[in-house]
């Protein structure tokens, strides 16, 4: 059985005991939440649960730890007029195992 989820403004495909990166979420770590909202839930072959029904669902996890990603380096510059600024940024995350998928 596996879900469709969205947190943070992103989609993630999830399964019991997959352990996944998404955006930061307010807790401790070993606390157990909720991940957003659930869009579609596949029990098997061809069962697939959407729409109001999907929204019932919940999909349990655990917060494993927090942590901010590898740097990246935002480049500007425009030719000929000596224009140039670099700037670096560094995301936060949340690493999650997920546990139950509730229908």
């Amino acid at each position: 059985m596996h879900a469709i989820i969205e947190t943070g403004g992103k989609q993630f495909r999830v399964t019991s005991g997959d352990v996944l990166r998404v955006p930061k979420l307010a807790g401790d770590i070993g606390s157990e939440v909720d991940l957003g909202r659930v869009l579609a839930v596949f029990k098997g072959e061809g069962d697939v649960l959407s729409g109001s029904s999907a929204a019932d669902a919940r999909v349990k996890a655990t917060i494993a730890g927090n942590d901010r990603a590898k740097k990246i380096i935002v480049f500007k510059f425009k030719r000929k007029k000596q224009y140039k600024r670099t700037q670096g940024h560094r995301q936060d995350y949340t690493e999650v195992k997920i546990g139950d998928i509730v229908v």
